[in-house]
């Protein structure tokens, strides 16, 4: 499942492949793309934001993608070797002289001026594997709607650009409290913010999202992935549930993530990615 610091790993491969050479072809896959050809222009540049990547070339054009739940990039050396399968989830194909990069089941594929970014990703809060990290200006943020949980906080992009659904689970444990939390009663938003940044910057040379410093397999994560199994630090069996609109599962330990005295259930809001 990928998350920001999955996207900034691809972004950086990406980048190994593409940037400064010409492309030799240009196969979009979806419809409103089919007749675009690119060949001839060199990558510039390819630009992680959050969960989203730029891919820019030159004559003022980028391709944004996102890969959402099922997404994911391909790389191989140019004739190396027949294109990943299945087949019919390739979505598009850049290629040079010696790499070929192939995204599969990507449900975001789009051209747009590199001028206009701002409108695919002008609305995502502080990246937390940016240059340009805002930890106050996500903790302000987070805090502006007071009586929402903090899951569905954490998770909207909006607020700060990076976190999914395995992120959220293990802020929530970590931070000791269950994720339909109101962020009103859930703790200093600025802590918040600073632990997911180190979570993502611990975890953005690495793979696999690594919670507990343990990278051994089956050990990564506190409660994510972990429903019915006992909790790694006190034994109790984890839950799981959904959470938000639309509805994601969700892990916690009832034991270490009490319920917050007085604080109740909040309503959800839409998130966005």
């Amino acid at each position: 499942m990928p998350e920001g610091d999955s996207v900034y790993q691809a972004a950086r491969q990406l980048r190994a492949a593409l940037v400064g050479r010409p492309l030799t072809v240009t196969d979009f896959r979806v419809p409103r793309l089919a007749t675009v050809d690119l060949t001839g222009r060199s990558v510039l540049a390819v630009i992680p934001r959050g969960k989203h990547l730029l891919t820019r070339f030159e004559g003022d054009l980028t391709l944004h993608t996102h890969l959402r739940m099922d997404g994911r990039w391909e790389i191989q050396r140019t004739g190396a070797g027949p294109l990943p399968r299945p087949w019919h989830g390739i979505r598009l194909i850049l290629a040079n002289a010696a790499h070929t990069v192939v995204g599969m089941r990507m449900p975001v594929v789009e051209l747009l001026r590199t001028a206009d970014e701002s409108t695919v990703v002008g609305h995502l809060g502080p990246d937390l594997l940016g240059p340009d990290w805002q930890p106050a200006e996500a903790a302000r943020r987070l805090a502006a709607r007071p009586n929402r949980p903090i899951g569905d906080a954490l998770l909207d992009q909006r607020n700060l650009a990076g976190i999914g659904n395995v992120y959220r689970a293990e802020l929530c444990f970590l931070r000791g409290v269950p994720p339909w939390t109101p962020v009103a009663a859930a703790g200093d938003p600025l802590a918040w913010a600073n632990l997911a940044h180190r979570l993502l910057d611990a975890n953005r040379d690495l793979i696999g999202h690594v919670t507990t410093g343990d990278t051994r397999p089956g050990r990564r994560n506190w409660v994510y992935g972990r429903g019915g199994r006992p909790c790694a630090r006190c034994g109790t069996p984890i839950r799981r549930a959904d959470l938000g609109d639309p509805p994601r599962v969700t892990f916690w330990c009832p034991r270490c993530q009490p319920e917050v005295q007085d604080a109740g259930r909040a309503g959800g809001t839409p998130y966005r990615t």
